[in-house]
C-alpha cells in the first residue's frame, strides 16, 4: 500500500475515513516555538548541539505567557509549547507556564522532549492535556545511528509514562530517512497503533545544510502522503496534522496532507526573529508572517477545499468499533 497502491485512490480512501471517523472540522493548534536549545545531537535535525552556526534563545516566561494569550485572543484553543530539550526550563519554571496558559482556558500540548517520570507527572498536574514525542523510527539500529547518545528504549519507556499518567498521546515517525525501508516504516505504523496514540505525525526527511546529512537525498512527500494517508486508514479516529514539512516541499503541502486524511494544522504563533531561528530543516515556510496573517491564510485555505474551521479545544474522540463501513 505505501509504494505499490495507485496514490490517488489511496488518498480518496483515506479521506473518505476521515470524514466519516472525525467529520469534515479541522482543528487549530497555535504552535510557541520557545527554545531552539538542545542537548541532543540528533544528525537529521538543524538545532543539534554539534551545529555551532545556530544563533540560540529562549523566551523567558513572561514572552512565553504573552504570546500564548495573544495566540487565545485569535481564536486558538489548544497552544502546543515546543522547544529543543532545553533544561532550563526545569520543572518549576514549566509548571508555572503551563498554570499561566491554563487560565486562558485552552488545551495546552507540551514538545519537549525526553524527561523524568516525576517531571512528566508535575506538567500533568499543572494542567497540560497533551504530549507530543515523536519515536522517529522503531528501527533500534538507525535511530542509534541517528541519534548518538540516546536510547531508544528509553524513549518508548517516556512514551509509556506519558500516556499512563493520562495525556493524550501524540507520537510519529520520519519519513525517508537514509537507509530507512519500507518495511521499516510499515512497523512504525503498527508500533504507532500498539501503543495506542491519540495523535500521530507525519515528517518527510528534509536534509540540513550542515552536515553530517547535507549530501543525503530527502524530500519525498508523496512518500510522507501515502505514509500518512495509510495511518488513517489504520487508526481511523487519531488527529493526524497536516505538517508544515510537507508544505516546505511543495506550495500546496498542508492542504494536499489535508486531502489524504489529516485533520490538524499548526499554525506558528511565535513571534519576531524567534520564528527564524527555529530551524529544523532548510526552507522553512512562514518564517517571516504574523500569527494573525498565517491564522487567516491558512483559515481561508481549509474553506476553500470545502473543509471548517474546527470549534473546541479537538480532543481524541475514540469510536466505537464497527463504526466505519
Amino acid at each position: 500500500m505505501l509504494t505499490s497502491f495507485p496514490a490517488d485512490e489511496l488518498y480518496r480512501q483515506a479521506d473518505r475515513v476521515r470524514l466519516e471517523a472525525v467529520g469534515n472540522e479541522v482543528h487549530l493548534r497555535g504552535l510557541i516555538e520557545f527554545s531552539n536549545i538542545c542537548r541532543n545531537d540528533c544528525l537529521y535535525c538543524g538545532l543539534r548541539r554539534g551545529n555551532e552556526k545556530v544563533k540560540r534563545y529562549h523566551m523567558t516566561e513572561e514572552e512565553i505567557i504573552e504570546t500564548a494569550t495573544k495566540a487565545a485572543e485569535i481564536g486558538f484553543e489548544t497552544i502546543v509549547l515546543q522547544s529543543g530539550e532545553d533544561l532550563y526550563y526545569n520543572t518549576k519554571r514549566m509548571c508555572r507556564i503551563i498554570k499561566e496558559i491554563k487560565k486562558l482556558d485552552v488545551a495546552v500540548t507540551l514538545s519537549i522532549g525526553e524527561r523524568s517520570p516525576d517531571e512528566y507527572k508535575a506538567f500533568r498536574e499543572a494542567g497540560a492535556d497533551r504530549y507530543l514525542m515523536r519515536i522517529e523510527t522503531t528501527d533500534r539500529d538507525l535511530y542509534h545511528k541517528l541519534n548518538p547518545g540516546m536510547s531508544w528504549q528509553h524513549r518508548y519507556e517516556c512514551l509509556m509514562t506519558i500516556k499512563e499518567l493520562g495525556y493524550e498521546l501524540g507520537s510519529g515517525i520520519m519519513v525517508g530517512l537514509p537507509g530507512q525501508t519500507i518495511e521499516s516504516i510499515a512497523d512504525d505504523l503498527m508500533f504507532l497503533k500498539e501503543i495506542g496514540v491519540d495523535m500521530a505525525g507525519i515528517g518527510p526527511f528534509i536534509p540540513h545544510q550542515e552536515p553530517p546529512l547535507a549530501n543525503e537525498g530527502g524530500g519525498n512527500l508523496e512518500l510522507a502522503l501515502r505514509t500518512m494517508a495509510a495511518m488513517r486508514l489504520l487508526m481511523p479516529d487519531i488527529n493526524i496534522p497536516a505538517t508544515t514539512a510537507m508544505e516546505s516541499l511543495h506550495p500546496q503541502g498542508r492542504i494536499m496532507a489535508l486531502k489524504a486524511g489529516a485533520n490538524v494544522v499548526m499554525p506558528n504563533v511565535t513571534e519576531g526573529e524567534y520564528r527564524k531561528l527555529y530551524a529544523l530543516y532548510p526552507g522553512k515556510i512562514c518564517v517571516n508572517d504574523t500569527p494573525v496573517h498565517c491564522r487567516s491564510c491558512i483559515g481561508m485555505k481549509i474553506q476553500a477545499i470545502g473543509r471548517t474551521i474546527g470549534k473546541g479545544k479537538g480532543s481524541h474522540r475514540v469510536l466505537k468499533v464497527g463504526s466505519i463501513n
